[in-house]
Order: C-alpha cells, then structure tokens, then sequence
C-alpha cells in the first residue's frame, strides 16, 4: 500500500471517530449557535413592551438611568448597563437586589429614563449558555469542540479532495447512504470557507484565554505589570470624592478619542474606590474591544486596539465574526442559515458511519455464512 494510501486510510479513520465523539456536541453547539444570532431579536419578541418603545437618536445619560433605577429598586447594586441599539431601543440594566440573590434585567427608556421593568430573556439566554458554556461546562470545553470541528473539516477535504469535481453531483437514485454521502460532502465544500472560520474563531474564543492564563503563569504574571498595577491601586485606596458615571463617560472619550461606548461595568458605586469601565468600540475600527476603567474616580487602566498592535486587534475581530453581529438582518439571516450546516453535517456524518458500520456487519456475517456452506 502506498504511503499516500496508507496516510488517508489514518486520516479517514481518524476523522470517523472524531465525527462520532464530537457529533452530538457539535450538533448541540452549532445549532444553538445558529439560533443565538437572533439572541437580541428573541429577547424583543418575547418583550412587546420593548417593541412599543421608540428608538431615539441620543438616549438619556446614564446617571439619570442609575438615579431612577436606585428609586425604583432600593438597595439594589447595579452590575452593568447597556447602551441601546439598531434592535433594543431600551437602556438595559443588569442588578442584583437585597432580596434577591439572582440578577434580574432591568428594561430603563431611552428618551426619558422612565424604569420599564425585568425582562424576559430566559430563551435567548438558554441558547447562548448551551453554545457558550453547554449551560454548565468551562467554555474551553466549546474551544476543544472548535478545534474538533476545524480538523474534521480540514480532514473530510484532504480524504474527499476531488469533491470539488462533483459539486453539483447527487445521486438520487442510489441507495439512501450514497445519497447521503453525496449531499454530506457537498454541504461540508459549499460552506467550507464559513465552517472552518467558524471553528476557527470558536476555537480561539474557548481556548485563548486559556492559554494566556498558562503564559502568565509559566512567565511569572508577566513580568513587572502586576507590580505597576499594585502600586497604581495602593493610591487608590485613600478617600476621594466619588465621579459621576457621566463625569467619567466625558473623562473617557477625552482619554480615548473616538470611543462609542456600548456597555458600562459598575462596581461599589458610590463608594470612594467605585470601579467603572467603559466597554465600546473606537472610530476607525468596526469590532468591539475598546476597554477604559477608572477606580475611584481615577484612570487605572485601558485597552486601545489601536495602540496595541495587531494581536489586540487580530483578538477583537474574533467574537464579531464567530457571532455575526457586526452587521444587519440580511448577515444575520446568513449566518443563521449557513451556521445549520455543521450541525447537519455531525448528524449525517454520524448517520453515515452507523449506516457503513451495519454494512459491514452484514457482508461479514455473509462471508461467514458462505465458508459455512
């Protein structure tokens, strides 16, 4: 047998048992995956309260949202705002009430602060943790599932390499595994750019933050930034009056021109060492990685793609193009539809290896019965 042979006999034994540890998974993953493009959009469909809300061109500031969710909420620490968009026309408010030791989400109006009340996010949110997290896994988990899918990809090509020749071949008349087979090639090369990027930024998505743990660790934390960074709170720790969230808003995008912020993370408000960071993107990028914080009332620290090279960036590009957010409904459409396809993929495949699986059983027990005889 040569070596070539030898080396896709491997290469297709290998990418069978890939297909049938993962396939389940993988179909879990990638069709919850498809769905949570549309997250925002089932969040307003099971909300018609916050479809009625007019979407306003400059929403109220977010001091006004924090004051009124304080008066309707007493006690409650509020964890994050989030700016309104092309989809929820409303401020949306994560907090954690005394009462109640779950977060709740909390609907605030855009043009006049008005607190609108909890909302219903329960299914989009069920979706996203089974794609993110397979709802109680580590999301390096989802990162292994990324890889698994990037060589099953790379691995069905190599195996099936003249496919490219049979495009538009299926065999309808043949038996329903031959049928099945074509169309399972064909699926897999049609979406073949838009599958592996997808593994591809799923991978990095579970994996990276993983692996930055590592090199810290292995380096030490990185050398002399977690010294700066003590030193840098060990002055915040004394006493100052606390800023406002609008004084800081103003205060960021004097420190980082061109930021449009779309979500705050607050922590400690109102307190003298209140955290508050601005999330966003910057004018001349379209992805969302700007980051800003201030501590009590102080710059600590800040994330520009722009000042920090093409990692920063190369990192930024990932969770947009893995999740499709980064343009309209027609994209979103797009990704939903094309996103099925590795789902049907892990289900053909599996359904294609049992039914070769039973094929072979039978020509056994043939070849058995014909010594027999």
């Amino acid at each position: 047998m040569a070596a070539s042979r030898r080396t896709l006999v491997v290469l297709y034994a290998l990418h069978s048992w890939a297909g049938i540890v993962t396939g389940l998974l993988l179909f879990i993953v990638c069709f919850s995956g498809s769905v949570v493009v549309f997250k925002n959009e089932i969040d307003l469909w099971a909300n018609p309260s916050l479809r009625a809300l007019p979407h306003v061109a400059q929403p109220v500031r977010p001091d006004l949202v924090l004051n009124n969710l304080a008066e309707y909420y007493p006690g409650s620490k509020v964890e994050s705002l989030w700016y309104p968009d092309g989809i929820n026309p409303a401020w949306t408010a994560f907090i954690k009430r005394a009462d109640n030791p779950e977060r709740m989400k909390i609907a605030v109006r855009a043009d006049t602060g008005e607190v609108v009340g909890p909302v219903d996010s329960e299914l989009g949110q069920f979706f996203r943790m089974i794609h993110v997290f397979l709802f109680f896994g580590p999301r390096w988990i989802v990162g292994f599932l990324g890889v698994a899918m990037f060589f099953l990809i790379v691995s069905g090509f190599v195996i099936h390499r003249k496919i490219l020749k049979e495009l538009f071949t299926a065999r309808w008349r043949k038996s329903l595994r031959v049928t099945g087979s074509d169309l399972h090639k064909s699926l897999g090369v049609w979406g073949l750019v838009f599958h592996l990027m997808i593994a591809f930024t799923g991978a990095w998505l579970g994996l990276a933050p993983v692996f930055e743990r590592a090199y810290s660790y292995v380096s030490g934390g990185g050398g002399a930034r977690p010294a700066a960074m003590k030193m840098r709170n060990n002055a915040l720790d004394r006493p100052m009056q606390t800023a406002s969230v609008d004084t800081l808003l103003k205060q960021a995008q004097h420190d980082m021109p061109g930021l449009q912020p779309n979500r705050i993370a607050l922590r400690d408000v109102g307190k003298p060492n209140a955290s508050v960071t601005f999330f966003g993107q910057v004018d001349d990028l379209w992805f969302s990685n700007a980051r800003i914080t201030y501590q009590g009332g102080r710059f600590k620290e800040k994330n520009d793609p722009r000042q920090n090279g093409f990692w920063s960036q190369f990192n930024g590009l990932m969770e947009p193009l893995h999740f499709g957010d980064y343009g309209g409904i027609v994209l979103k459409w797009l990704y939903f539809l094309i996103g099925l396809s590795p789902a049907l993929l892990s289900l053909s495949g599996t359904l294609l290896w049992i039914e070769r699986r039973k094929l072979r059983q039978r020509n056994r027990a043939g070849v058995v019965g014909a010594q027999h005889v």
